[in-house]
């Protein structure tokens, strides 16, 4: 899924490829937290976290919640996944 932000002169000539959870995934290795725990704290659902897995887009508020949960910001679990083209 490419939206395309060209119209935007601030960001003339960048695509937004997605996002990516990696960062999260990763967090949740370093801090030994299984995804089970971090659903039943946040009271997000099963599903939101299997879109997660597949780097599909969430609600901000479902970030939040997560960061709240994890006491980190939204850079630590999620990145935008850019193309720069010519």
């Amino acid at each position: 899924m490419i939206k395309s932000i060209k119209g935007n002169h601030f960001n003339r000539g960048v695509s937004i490829m997605g996002v990516c959870y990696k960062k999260l995934w990763k967090l949740l290795i370093d801090e030994d937290i299984k995804i089970t725990d971090l659903r039943i704290k946040t009271g997000i659902a099963a599903s939101t976290f299997s879109k997660m897995k597949k780097n599909e887009y969430v609600s901000l508020e479902v970030l939040v919640r997560v960061c709240l949960a994890l006491n980190c910001e939204l850079s630590d679990i999620v990145q935008i996944e850019r193309n720069t083209e010519a």
